[in-house]
């Protein structure tokens, strides 16, 4: 999105089918992510469309650091981590 929160309409909007082809998963996950309000998306008429940045940051925060065997251990003991 850019400053103000305008979205520049030559920006490549991405359909909810191009979203979940380039997660490698299905519409209807697409789908629940929006109605989760877990991606940004843009309201156009009655479609959802999705900018890049979204897409990128929604991976982002997806993303989970690896532990070592011992860091995975205390996190065990200390109840952090089910197993």
């Amino acid at each position: 999105m850019s400053s103000g929160g305008v979205v520049r309409i030559g920006s490549g909007l991405l359909t909810p089918d191009e979203v979940a082809a380039r997660l490698r998963c299905t519409t209807r996950f697409v789908r629940r992510l929006v109605a989760d309000r877990r991606i940004a998306f843009v309201k156009v008429g009655r479609s959802v469309r999705f900018e890049e940045s979204a897409v990128v940051e929604y991976v982002g925060r997806q993303r989970v650091a690896p532990l070592s065997r011992a860091e995975l251990r205390l996190a065990f003991l200390r109840g952090e981590v089910a197993a």
